[in-house]
């Protein structure tokens, strides 16, 4: 595989409730994992609900054209239907309070999370803010109005 220049950010952490900073897995690794900090306890996730889980850590970049990037863990999902309640977290550049992650089971049975589980992912990438300009008519395309299923499935 071709190695090419990865671009490095220096991020505070400030941690909490006994959490470790996390770590990549790996050198080709997008996100590290976030661990429940739950001081030595437990949570328990029925089907259908949902619950906060402390992370114990807050962060800042120090950059305003950076934001972290929670997303679930494809295991949890995929093996229990454990996944974030909002889909993704976004975690603005300005926040400096402790991340959480709310989590939701979509699964057939309980969850037990238990203090230092991994239970999401964190990734960084750039902001781009838009300058909305109102126009009466926007540029033709190929595609057009057409959406929801309109180019197929094949």
């Amino acid at each position: 595989m071709q190695r090419y220049t990865q671009m490095k950010i220096d991020v505070k952490i400030k941690l909490t409730r006994g959490a470790q900073a996390p770590e990549y897995a790996t050198d080709g690794s997008a996100a590290v994992d976030i661990r429940a900090a739950l001081e030595g306890g437990e949570v328990i996730i029925n089907p259908g609900e949902r619950a906060m889980i402390p992370t114990g850590i807050a962060i800042s970049t120090g950059r305003d054209d950076v934001v972290a990037i929670m997303a679930g863990r494809s295991g949890l999902g995929a093996k229990h239907g454990i996944t974030l309640a909002n889909g993704i977290g976004v975690i603005d550049s300005d926040y400096r309070g402790e991340i959480r992650a709310t989590l939701i089971n979509k699964g057939a049975e309980p969850f037990k999370v238990c203090d230092g589980d991994r239970i999401a992912q964190l990734m960084f990438m750039p902001v781009m803010q838009a300058a909305f300009l109102p126009v009466e008519e926007l540029d033709e395309t190929e595609r057009g109005t057409g959406g929801f299923g309109s180019t197929g499935v094949n």
